[in-house]
């Protein structure tokens, strides 16, 4: 196989949290006096890593409030209980399913903080899909080059495909010298992940289709 590992995100990617996330930070939005997110279109035009400087697209002042003790860990708290809400993306148990099948080791690299992410798995049932996760020490969304690049100098020799719904994704696959495929309908839009130039799909079912050729 041209692939020895899939490399997943997680928010957007297999996990629909989209309305959990604007609803949270719209709240936000709305107690500050601050123009709210009014469409998912809007969103994903905004969204954006390090998650600190989506903030500050938003409107929020660093000055009066600081992002890392006050807004972040307000913005989760909301966030956990948005997301019980939320949905698997169509098709991505069964995805996760025939790749496992096909041989693959599948590795979770997401950018929530670990203890919460492996919560939402274990909500999920997810667990059993991957070999390895990996995660943040914090919940400040800041990104995770640093964490896929201690990944990969474990692992030497792994030949990695990336599959996420950000820029970020694409970026953090660069990094590690690793191929990206990109699902269009997550945080970001069309548009935006287009100009990555990598693959794109719209139903994470045509990941298979994809590998199946290779």
């Amino acid at each position: 196989m041209k692939y020895s590992h899939i490399v997943w995100d997680f928010n957007g990617t297999l996990l629909d949290d989209i309305m959990a996330g604007i609803d949270a930070v719209n709240v936000m939005l709305a107690q500050r006096g601050l123009a709210t997110i009014e469409s998912v279109d809007a969103y994903r035009e905004l969204f954006c890593f390090p998650i600190i400087k989506y903030y500050a697209k938003l409107g929020f002042d660093f000055d009066k409030e600081d992002y890392y003790s006050v807004l972040a860990p307000e913005w989760v708290a909301m966030y956990l209980e948005n997301y019980k809400h939320s949905e698997l993306t169509p098709n991505s148990k069964q995805t996760l399913q025939r790749l496992g099948d096909m041989g693959y080791s599948q590795i979770l690299l997401s950018a929530t903080e670990i203890t919460m992410l492996k919560g939402q798995l274990r909500d999920l049932g997810l667990e059993g899909y991957f070999d390895q996760v990996c995660g943040l020490d914090n919940i400040h969304a800041g990104g995770k080059v640093h964490t896929a690049l201690a990944w990969r100098e474990q692992h030497p020799q792994a030949k990695l495909l990336f599959v996420g719904d950000t820029e970020h994704d694409y970026e953090v696959a660069c990094a590690v010298g690793a191929d990206c495929v990109l699902y269009s309908k997550g945080h970001q839009s069309y548009t935006q992940l287009s100009a990555c130039g990598c693959p794109m799909i719209e139903d994470l079912s045509e990941l298979v289709d994809l590998l199946s050729a290779e």
